[in-house]
């Protein structure tokens, strides 16, 4: 029965993975679950600060238990994490996290909000986080979420008043929420907002709290409850065979990048909220307690609710389409409400719900994947009404014409219409990338200008086609987005987003180039066409101590989608030095500098992103010892591509060949990031390792988290993680140990060496350690204790284990110096002969 429940959870994956990238369609079940959310005008507003942060099991019950309206607004996009699944990491992890956050919500039935704060990485209070983030901005967006949303009720996930005992940006989202609760209706604070929206007061506001706000269970048995709510948030839902908690878990398991994907929970379990501010509550009757959240909170809502209640408690499973002349005559009624938040709303759900009935298959495919500005599109439409219900398709408006083609055409029960139309794609059209990154950000904040896009989880898309239909009489609009339908032999129907790209993307291979000495070094530009018959020619940018040879480069691609390649000698300076590179086309005297990124992950949407195109070239003085270098992949990370790139012979070793005859070829082994927490057989092959370095060997263990290690024992004395970090990264770094050979060979290794580094010192320290290990440097953030586990070495047998929380996944990729030569220093551990 296990085995088999596993399977079908899996199965129910996969469809979640094919149903982030087709067009959602509804079963009875699903339009009934719709039905009863239309009657319901109440709504929960969650408020966190990642995107792994949401509590989908509480989100989930909001929204399929109590069908409340139910966002959840993220801060951040969580660019500051790292990625399990891929090289993509800052902007582009951002781009991921926010789509799997989407994909969540497909799951679990919430709406997704986020600010302008930009994730730069672990803070430990919330005053060094208001320090980076722009906190009127982000606090004007809270607000603006607020206004917008219209939340009766507010749930944070984190507590206001554990400041400094948590992570700052956790800590700052709740106080931003309690801040914002009050700012919401003051017509006096971020006016300009009012121009668009209205003030809005919530009525409550919560913090989700749980046992291990007080350490244990014990502890928290022990708290006075009758200020909190609880709810038994593993109830079943017989319409979807799944629990809340399994419902909770699949929405969860969305954030792969985050290594979230786990298995199901089932069965009775609480979930506490204390209350905070608002309307006291004093029947512990829910969160809507004294709220109506029945039509009768609107006016002339009583006439709409006696129609759909009706349609609630009558539904009809085997015919939905039965239902339309009530749900057509609610339709008319709600487009006649005065309050026009609940009437945008509930007009949304209530055309799903007709379009859903009817069975309508409303489609429009470009006959390619993209295109560019001034360019023409020929579109498919498929229009299809499986229901015996009288529809006419009246006309249909495309997006670039300014008036309507008319049809007047009545769609026949199951017999599909198609329409071709072709289409010219505005030359003022703006590329299709995410609107958040189309500026330079900052390091805490995005830059956005238009109000109305801030929030939005993505750009709205621009390409469209407007059908418009009369249902049995009744007119309504359905706005359908270009899409690409395609299908591989290996894996059926596919589905891509429509998008419009730049005529032409160059890219370069590298995105940091380290030159260690005078020599030239030989930089390939990658030309990339987005529309046939591309000619022109490519030329750098690049500082002015560096040469580049030629000038210029021709180019001429004759199909749309192939690429050409050229390649620019590039000399550096004599001395140390830094900078920008970057490739600019010239097509008929226009450039084009900007990279085109495709994000591909099966889970959620295709993805294009937009970006300038640059990469940083650095001439460092370093030496090195050593050649070859053997490589155990970790949670991602670019380390090795970048111990090339200075000269270093990297071979990526597998987990079945770790092997004392495969090891003793290489002057040093490498683990990467989290490499204990992630790679299974490491519980066999640790003994192997550690062989390797009683044999003379230097093995470099880079950061792993203290929590679900696969092996007992990661080092061959007494080591403990722990949770220490410096994320300061301009915080002072002391060299313990000035004259140990690490520090000295074969690069003297200063001050100067830690300069420029990037988003943090780093993470994940060891606290305790054995005597056999000597601690090299010592470094804390402001008003803390000092912290020595940065870099601890230790002589094992002949050789050298080095255990490292320096961030060097993130310094190399940004062409820290610094970095570069102290990790040279770490290969290069003189050995015991």
């Amino acid at each position: 029965m296990y085995h088999f429940r596993l399977c079908l959870l899996l199965f129910l994956g996969s469809i979640v993975s094919l149903q982030a990238q087709q067009p959602k369609t509804y079963n009875s079940s699903e339009i009934y679950e719709a039905v009863q959310k239309l009657n319901v005008l109440g709504s929960v507003l969650y408020i966190a600060a990642h995107p792994d942060d949401e509590n989908t099991r509480l989100i989930s019950y909001m929204s399929n238990e109590v069908k409340a309206r139910t966002g959840y607004l993220s801060l951040t996009r969580g660019d500051g994490g790292q990625n399990l699944i891929g090289p993509e990491i800052r902007e582009l992890l951002g781009v991921i996290r926010t789509q799997e956050l989407l994909a969540a919500r497909r799951v679990d039935g919430g709406e997704q909000r986020f600010s302008r704060a930009n994730d730069f990485g672990y803070s430990k209070h919330p005053d060094e986080t208001f320090e980076i983030w722009n906190k009127d901005e982000v606090l004007s967006d809270v607000v603006w979420a607020i206004r917008k949303f219209k939340p009766d009720v507010i749930i944070n996930r984190f507590d206001h008043r554990r400041a400094g005992r948590t992570h700052g940006h956790h800590t700052a989202s709740a106080m931003l929420s309690l801040e914002a609760f009050d700012l919401a209706n003051d017509p006096t604070k971020y006016a300009s907002q009012l121009e668009i929206t209205e003030t809005w007061q919530p009525k409550r506001l919560f913090y989700n709290t749980s046992w291990w706000r007080y350490g244990s269970q014990e502890e928290f048995d022990k708290v006075d409850k009758s200020n909190m709510l609880n709810f038994d948030i593993g109830v079943y839902y017989p319409n979807k065979g799944l629990s809340n908690n399994e419902v909770a878990s699949l929405a969860s398991s969305q954030h792969l990048c985050q290594g979230f994907g786990r298995l199901s929970q089932r069965g009775s379990q609480q979930e506490y909220i204390e209350f905070l501010k608002g309307e006291p509550i004093h029947n512990k009757e829910g969160v809507f307690e004294g709220i109506d959240t029945s039509w009768n909170r609107i006016d002339d809502g009583k006439a709409i609710e006696n129609i759909l209640k009706d349609v609630e408690n009558n539904f009809n499973f085997k015919n939905p389409a039965s239902h339309l002349p009530q749900l057509l005559e609610a339709y008319k009624l709600i487009q006649s409400i005065k309050d026009q938040h609940w009437k945008t709303v509930k007009t949304k759900e209530i055309k799903i719900i007709i379009e859903a009935c009817t069975g309508l298959y409303l489609e429009v495919s470009a006959n390619s994947p993209n295109t560019t500005p001034n360019s023409e599109v020929s579109l498919k439409m498929e229009v299809l009404n499986r229901s015996s219900a009288k529809v006419d398709l009246v006309s249909y408006g495309l997006s670039t014409l300014s008036h309507g083609i008319s049809k007047n055409m009545t769609l026949t029960s199951n017999q599909k219409l198609n329409f071709e139309e072709s289409i010219v794609i505005p030359n003022d059209s703006d590329y299709t990338t995410p609107y958040w990154l189309n500026k330079q950000s900052t390091l805490g904040m995005y830059q956005v200008n238009d109000q109305n896009l801030i929030g939005l989880p993505e750009t709205p898309r621009t390409v469209f086609v407007d059908f418009n239909l009369l249902i049995e009489g009744t007119p309504i609009n359905y706005k359908k987005p270009v899409i690409f339908r395609y299908s591989k032999p290996d894996k059926g129907e596919l589905y891509r987003p429509f998008e419009i790209i730049p005529i032409v993307s160059a890219s370069l291979s590298d995105d940091v180039y380290i030159f260690d000495n005078n020599e030239q070094k030989e930089i390939e530009v990658i030309v990339k066409a987005g529309k046939d018959g591309i000619e022109g020619y490519v030329q750098m940018a690049y500082p002015n101590d560096w040469q580049v040879f030629p000038q210029k480069q021709k180019i001429a691609i004759t199909n749309k989608g192939d690429i050409q390649k050229v390649v620019f000698s590039v000399v550096p300076p004599k001395n140390q030095s830094e900078g920008l590179i970057t490739p600019m086309v010239n097509v008929n005297g226009d450039f084009y500098t900007d990279e085109l990124t495709e994000i591909d992950y099966s889970h959620i949407p295709f993805q294009t992103v937009l970006m300038p195109s640059e990469s940083k070239i650095v001439r460092i003085n370093i030496e090195k010892r050593g050649n070859n270098i053997g490589y155990i992949e970790g949670a991602g990370d670019v380390v090795p591509e970048s111990l090339r790139q200075i000269g270093y012979n990297v071979t990526i070793i597998k987990p079945d060949e770790i092997a004392p005859e495969k090891l003793a070829t290489f002057d040093a082994v490498v683990l990467g990031i989290r490499a204990y927490n992630i790679v299974d057989e490491l519980k066999f092959k640790q003994k192997h390792l550690l062989d390797f370095v009683k044999n003379g060997g230097n093995l470099v263990i880079q950061y792993n988290t203290n929590r679900r290690l696969k092996v007992d024992n990661i080092a061959p004395y007494h080591l403990k993680l722990s949770r220490d970090r410096v994320t300061d990264e301009n915080a002072e770094m002391r060299i313990l140990e000035p004259n140990h050979s690490i520090l000295n060979f074969p690069n003297k290794i200063t001050s100067a060496d830690f300069e420029g580094w990037v988003q943090e010192r780093g993470l994940y320290f060891p606290n305790e350690w054995a005597e056999e290990f000597t601690p090299l440097l010592a470094s804390n953030d402001k008003g803390e204790t000092s912290k020595s586990g940065a870099l601890l070495v230790a002589k094992y047998g002949k050789g050298n284990y080095i255990y490292t929380g320096l961030s060097f996944f993130r310094e190399f990729p940004a062409g820290v110096s610094g970095a570069f030569r102290i990790f040279a220093n770490l290969l290069s551990a003189e050995n015991t002969d």
